[in-house]
């Protein structure tokens, strides 16, 4: 049974803002570079390629801002939890370097642009930490001070912070920066149509075909254009494999009012695989406190109602905060070795450009996206772009790799064989889903609370695999590569383009 949690089911960054309503495709467009996706990836791009004479037009399934870039925590920070002491193990000091040098020039981009603009998206400058609990990765800490340090980055160790709760210690880098992230998104968006440029809401793109021009097909036309950038998240195009060099995480927020007296000064995450993520934002003449955590791979947990139900209990137990306002999840793609793909889809494509992998840091590495493809598109020289070539070598005998792509198969085969004696639908209670045997066939059934069954094939377009019922969010959630539909079947989130199968059932 679901679980009720309070709080409204919906984004505090979309809530506070208002709906946008821009036109759908409607008849032939032709420009110099088509962006599928309007978050901070291909709104970035735009921005700066429009600034350089550039036609573009930005192409979005639903709403502007409204995908994974509208679920964030928004922390602006080249602060990604443990990271520098990896990465100079694994690629060394001087690719460590370029990494955080990275994520440090795109903080100051959005920055320059938030003062240059005058954009009203509640940015401030903050503190960012990485804090061990007592008796935990203390040793981790320390290390990643001195990784940091060795690369020029703005980094400290400090016995305490302004948490309500003691810790062993933790990594602070100063200058790092919040904001309102649909607020900005939004402003950024406004400053594109026009003077040839177009940003086309509730446009579904089908395939990308690279011809001269390349063809986006989407359900209603085919936009021309001479490049194409691909900004969804995980790329809705699987030329490039992307879906198996990453796997999909799903992670859960809630916010809740707190005394600015009592509130935490800066931004926070925790150091271990348990952690928890910690921030403010201004709201309702105070202070809203943002918790995150809970994260797990994509439809690999099945009460997903529960990790609401832990998290307002941190929440309750650290914050002394009983009343929770908003509630939401999200998800990005963890990259397997810690870099992003930035670039060009397959080294067979000239035109068609990616980005993804951002590991749950998702606002300075895609504003740094959207600013390295813009860069390779107006043909300038980027420092990062060999590091975070998309069409590198990625070791596939990595463990990792290998558990990832093992798992894949395992659910692909395992998930046929569930439920082979589930078959009437007298089994799916009101208000839930469950995957059904019916003729032979996987059917993903949901019966609402008015008792009227919605009946899909449990079969996920993409490739193929099974999806699982996600109590918290009313969603069927495929763990293979992360693709999310409505309870009726509605993609609500890529790689697929497609809808489940609606079934007809007795």
């Amino acid at each position: 049974m679901t679980t009720n949690s309070s709080g409204k089911s919906v984004s505090f960054w979309i809530d506070s803002t208002p709906t946008t309503a821009y036109p759908a495709f409607s008849n032939g467009i032709s420009v110099d570079v088509a962006i599928i996706g309007a978050g901070i990836v291909g709104l970035t791009a735009a921005t700066q390629l429009k600034k350089a004479g550039k036609t573009v037009a930005v192409i979005e399934s639903g709403h502007v801002a409204a995908g994974v870039s509208g679920h964030t925590t928004a922390k602006v920070t080249s602060l990604h939890q443990l990271v520098y002491a990896d990465l100079i193990e694994q690629i060394g000091e001087s690719k460590a370097r370029l990494y955080g040098e990275s994520n440090q020039a795109a903080i100051e981009y959005i920055a320059a642009l938030v003062a240059m603009e005058q954009i009203d998206c509640d940015f401030s400058r903050q503190s960012a930490y990485t804090f061990a609990e007592p008796d935990s990765e203390i040793d981790q800490i320390k290390a990643e001070v001195d990784a940091a340090l060795k690369l020029g980055l703005p980094a400290s160790f400090v016995p305490e912070t302004s948490l309500p709760f003691a810790i062993a210690g933790a990594v602070k880098f100063d200058n790092q920066a919040q904001f309102h992230v649909r607020k900005y998104l939004l402003h950024l968006a406004q400053t594109i149509p026009g003077d040839g440029s177009h940003l086309l809401e509730h446009t579904r793109v089908l395939k990308v075909e690279e011809e001269d021009p390349c063809q986006v097909i989407t359900e209603q036309g085919v936009v021309h254009a001479h490049d194409v950038i691909v900004a969804t998240n995980l790329p809705i195009l699987d030329q490039g494999l992307f879906f198996a060099k990453t796997h999909p995480k799903r992670s859960y927020l809630v916010g809740a009012k707190i005394d600015p007296d009592k509130a935490p000064n800066g931004m926070f995450i925790g150091s271990g695989k348990e952690s928890h993520s910690i921030r403010t934002t201004p709201y309702d003449g105070g202070l809203l406190l943002i918790v995150g955590g809970e994260g797990h791979k994509v439809g690999t947990v099945t009460d997903t109602a529960a990790c609401y139900q832990k998290l307002e209990a941190y929440v309750h137990d650290h914050f002394e905060i009983d009343a929770i306002s908003h509630r939401w999840s999200t998800q990005d793609m963890v990259s397997f070795d810690r870099l992003p793909y930035i670039g060009k889809l397959t080294p067979f494509n000239q035109h068609t450009y990616v980005a993804t992998g951002f590991s749950l840091w998702g606002m300075s590495k895609g504003t740094m996206s959207g600013l390295l493809l813009s860069d390779l598109i107006l043909g300038k020289e980027n420092p990062y772009a060999e590091l975070y070539d998309a069409t590198r070598a990625t070791p596939f005998l990595k463990p990792e790799l290998i558990k990832n792509g093992m798992d894949v198969a395992a659910r692909w085969v395992g998930d046929r064989l569930k439920n082979l004696q589930s078959s009437a639908l007298t089994e799916v209670p009101t208000g839930e889903g469950k995957v059904l045997t019916i003729n032979g066939d996987k059917v993903a059934a949901y019966r609402d609370d008015q008792g009227t069954v919605h009946a899909v094939s449990a079969v996920c377009p993409h490739l193929a695999c099974i999806v699982s019922w996600n109590n918290a969010e009313t969603s069927w959630d495929c763990a293979c590569h992360g693709s999310r539909f409505s309870c009726d079947g509605k993609v609500l989130h890529g790689p697929s383009v497609k809808d489940l199968e609606p079934q007809v059932v007795s």
